[in-house]
């Protein structure tokens, strides 16, 4: 049996639920540069496929997922505005009309865009640009903001049309992918490990001791030791010039607390699955493993330039570093995580990276039931 159509006032209402551009600026600039910057997004991926047909993975979705984003942003400034998207379609007393009376036709597979299509979007980039230009000047003016607002509605419709694309599926995969990044209820997923024996479990509380030593050539390495035995190699930071990511197994037990997947973790405290073949291989192997520190390096380059995200908070971090995380690991069981339990195993990390980075020295605590990181003096 199908699902109910999804109603354009319940889309809006479910939108508004992850507006975090209301109160910043006069209300409207945040989600018009938004809107301005995904209508951008959807020409400037027509022209890569123009251009490079062969090469550009991930069309189709890219179209779906810009096209979803650009809907989001519409319904934001028109939330913003007190005007429900279903005025927009020109349904009048119509309270809560559906994405299926916009598209009555069914979806065909979309393949190389079409001349009708570039022209739509280019039709849509001016309503936007008029959109702007009114908010700019005179959004106080409600019959004429909603006058624009229905105008890039319309294009929006059009434009999927000819992209041969449903717009409730891009509605539908735009909520989706809001809630996985900043969720109303934020629920925890089981742990992978759950169903083994609990010897194959990582730890659900631990204490490792990380700190610095120097040689007596003089260079400076990290050493780590749990119940008082050392665990690991001596770490440095294997770079020209020093960055301190020989304290980087940090970001490890955080995906460990905080994940509950660190092959990593588990090849330090002997704790790989071999219970079961496939998982031992698959999930906690050497493949895995240099997985998840191609996930480390990648995080913690974009960190450096970031302060190691001292002045972050949850829901701060970028998108786009969190997507390319997943796609990271993707194929891997942690995949299946979502965006926001990254962030915060991202988010934790950092911040016993920053204590140690200062300090040369803590001891950190890991809580896989509570999903925590902490840190605090060594004594």
């Amino acid at each position: 049996m199908a699902a109910p159509s999804l109603g354009l006032d319940e889309y809006q209402t479910l939108a508004s639920r992850t507006d975090r551009t209301r109160n910043k600026g006069n209300g409207f600039d945040l989600p018009v540069l938004g809107l301005v910057g995904e209508v951008g997004s959807l020409l400037s991926e027509v022209k890569k496929r123009q251009r490079d047909k062969a090469a550009i993975i991930g069309y189709e979705q890219t179209v779906l997922e810009e096209l979803g984003d650009t809907l989001w942003y519409l319904a934001i400034i028109a939330d913003h505005a007190d005007i429900k998207l279903a005025t927009l379609a020109s349904y009048g007393s119509v309270s809560d009309s559906a994405f299926s009376a916009l598209q009555p036709q069914h979806s065909l597979p979309l393949n190389t865009p079409s001349a009708q299509f570039e022209r739509t979007l280019l039709r849509l980039a001016a309503a936007t640009g008029e959109l702007a230009a009114a908010v700019d000047g005179s959004h106080g003016d409600k019959d004429h903001l909603k006058t624009r607002l229905a105008s890039v509605f319309r294009h929006l419709v059009q434009a999927a049309n000819e992209a041969e694309v449903l717009l409730e599926d891009a509605a539908r995969f735009n909520i989706q992918k809001t809630e996985d990044r900043w969720p109303q209820d934020r629920v925890y997923p089981g742990l992978f490990d759950s169903t083994f024996p609990g010897d194959e479990q990582l730890p659900r509380t631990l204490e490792i001791d990380i700190y610095e030593r120097e040689a007596s050539n003089g260079k400076s390495y990290v050493l780590q030791s749990c119940n008082g035995l050392f665990i690991g190699d001596r770490l440095t930071d294997n770079i020209m010039e020093p960055d301190d990511y020989r304290f980087h197994d940090v970001f490890h037990y955080a995906y460990a607390a905080v994940l509950g997947w660190s092959p990593v973790t588990r090849a330090l405290l002997k704790r790989k699955r071999k219970s079961k073949v496939r998982v031992d291989e698959g999930e906690d192997g050497a493949r895995a493993v240099l997985i998840e520190e191609g996930v480390a390096t990648y995080v913690f380059g974009i960190a450096k330039d970031f302060n190691f995200f001292a002045d972050q908070k949850p829901g701060d971090l970028s998108l786009t570093l969190l997507k390319n995380v997943r796609q990271f690991v993707r194929g891997y069981e942690v995949h299946a995580s979502p965006l926001w339990l990254w962030e915060d195993a991202i988010l934790q990390g950092n911040h016993a990276f920053r204590y140690l980075r200062e300090k040369r020295r803590g001891r950190i605590k890991l809580d896989v039931e509570r999903r925590s990181l902490s840190i605090e003096e060594l004594p």
